[in-house]
């Protein structure tokens, strides 16, 4: 029998919030847009793609990432990025089990490719650095998941090796990319899923929690 795991490190956007996609499809409503229409010309463009890995990265402002991504979608620059996820909320089951794993001695942390945090900071309100054990956005460190780097920078601050950790992620790329180092790792699609396989891999009762 494998021996509970005593590290979680948690995904931001889509794990600790609501999935992105609806907010993504509540924008293109607001701003009129056809539905996947965001998706298509954010995701489908090489050069766009590359310059939101630059912008994850820290080398890319969200301000020049604004300016170059608006024109694509034929919509005003200003906080396009703050417009685009303005409809994400706290995903409070998750965010609950994370704080249970926590007090039963789990160290659990933060590891997200950032959006840039001006003018809109997709991270304000959540008081990351308190509630968790160590916290790892892109941006800070000039590295990006799926980089081997950026997890094993996660890992020197939990003070943990990936084999005793647990990883969580909405994105399969990037699940894969940790499973590769050791990790266990579990893919978020739905919150009560995701709080049941923590709760069999971690050994510590979360639902109740959340």
């Amino acid at each position: 029998m494998t021996s509970p795991r005593t590290g979680l490190l948690l995904d931001f956007g889509g794990v600790l919030t609501t999935p992105l996609l609806p907010a993504v499809l509540a924008f293109e409503r607001r701003e009129g847009l056809a539905e996947m229409a965001a998706a298509r010309a954010l995701f489908g463009d090489a050069e766009t793609v590359r310059r939101t890995q630059d912008l994850e990265r820290g080398t890319l402002t969200q301000a020049e990432w604004n300016a170059g991504a608006a024109p694509l979608l034929g919509v005003p620059a200003e906080n396009l990025m703050g417009r685009l996820f303005a409809d994400l909320r706290p995903e409070p089951s998750v965010i609950a089990a994370a704080a249970a794993a926590r007090r039963a001695g789990v160290k659990v942390g933060v590891l997200s490719n950032s959006v840039g945090a001006d003018p809109f900071d997709l991270y304000a309100g959540y008081d990351l650095d308190r509630s968790y054990d160590a916290v790892v956005i892109s941006e800070r460190h000039g590295l990006r998941k799926p980089e081997p780097e950026i997890f094993r920078l996660a890992l020197s601050m939990l003070e943990l090796p990936a084999e005793a950790c647990v990883f969580v992620d909405d994105t399969p790329e990037y699940v894969a990319a940790a499973e590769e180092l050791g990790f266990a790792a579990v893919v978020a699609k739905d919150p009560a899923e995701t709080v049941a396989r923590l709760e069999s891999l971690l050994g510590v009762p979360l639902a109740q929690a959340a």
